[in-house]
């Protein structure tokens, strides 16, 4: 969804913002703000973690209560219930069950296992990603929603190929929604990882890049055995890898099908005024080349 001009998007009854960039640029903080003025705010990692990852979320939590025989015999007996209390701002359950790769006794995954995990989130992003009209269409229909915006996942651009135009997720997305780049640049780097570090958030590697990074990282490190990472470390040196690999990627989604503001702009936004403001001016220079 391109607009012919500003004007058409402010005068626009109706508006559909997809929203894409690194976890930590504010897609989250923004769209909450927006809810708050009247938009609907439909959560992609949300969707992810309760329609099409909450069974093996839950699955997870109930194997480890299993260990336990006083917990084993109660979830036998379904004489206590073991749920995910994921929320838009808590992924916890999505992030923990996703894991890192590494030293079983640091919390660590096989890598086997973790690559199985890493498929199913891709398969479940791209569903989340095709639900989007249901949304907007539900949004309006049951709640009178005019307005919606899509928060993505920071991997977003790891199941689009912007060379397709026939892509799967751009098809499903493009024709209802205008899709807006938040810019965070190399020099925010730092700033995305410190936050990364505090609240790690969901993190999904395409297989390519997967193998790549994980090679990497054990000949950097001089590690000979997969159980002698350190999965918290190779987490904070595998986000700085995908910030590194994922800003050429989301530059060319938004050169040919988008709209772009920066990180430090976006960040200040307060409310719906705030937003269509930084709307019209990303979609004048769009225009302006």
């Amino acid at each position: 969804m391109l607009f012919a001009s500003a004007n058409e998007y402010q005068e626009s009854p109706q508006k559909a913002v997809t929203t894409f960039g690194m976890s930590g640029v504010g897609k989250t903080m923004v769209a909450s703000q927006l809810r708050r003025s009247g938009w609907f705010h439909y959560s992609v990692d949300y969707r992810i973690g309760t329609r099409y990852m909450g069974e093996h979320i839950v699955d997870n939590f109930k194997k480890r209560a299993m260990r336990d025989p006083f917990l084993a015999g109660l979830l036998r007996s379904d004489s206590i219930y073991i749920g995910s209390n994921i929320t838009f701002h808590n992924l916890s359950p999505l992030s923990t069950y996703l894991g890192q790769p590494g030293d079983p006794e640091k919390g660590g995954l096989e890598f086997a296992e973790f690559k199985r995990r890493q498929a199913q989130h891709r398969i479940a992003e791209i569903s989340a990603m095709q639900d989007t009209a249901y949304f907007i269409k539900r949004a309006q229909d049951i709640y009178g929603y005019d307005h919606f915006i899509a928060d993505t996942s920071g991997s977003f651009c790891e199941v689009v190929d912007p060379n397709d135009p026939n892509d799967p997720v751009i098809q499903a997305v493009t024709p209802h929604t205008a899709l807006l780049y938040i810019r965070g640049t190399q020099e925010d780097e730092q700033r995305l990882i410190s936050n990364f570090v505090k609240a790690p958030k969901p993190m999904y590697y395409s297989p390519d890049m997967l193998e790549n990074a994980w090679g990497r990282y054990k000949a950097e490190k001089n590690i000979a055995n997969d159980k002698d990472v350190d999965p918290d470390d190779f987490a904070v040196w595998g986000f700085a890898a995908l910030v590194r690999h994922r800003l050429p990627i989301y530059q060319a989604i938004a050169d040919k099908f988008g709209y772009i503001v920066e990180a430090r702009d976006y960040e200040t936004i307060r409310d719906d005024k705030d937003f269509d403001a930084m709307m019209m001016m990303a979609v004048a220079h769009r225009h302006a080349g």
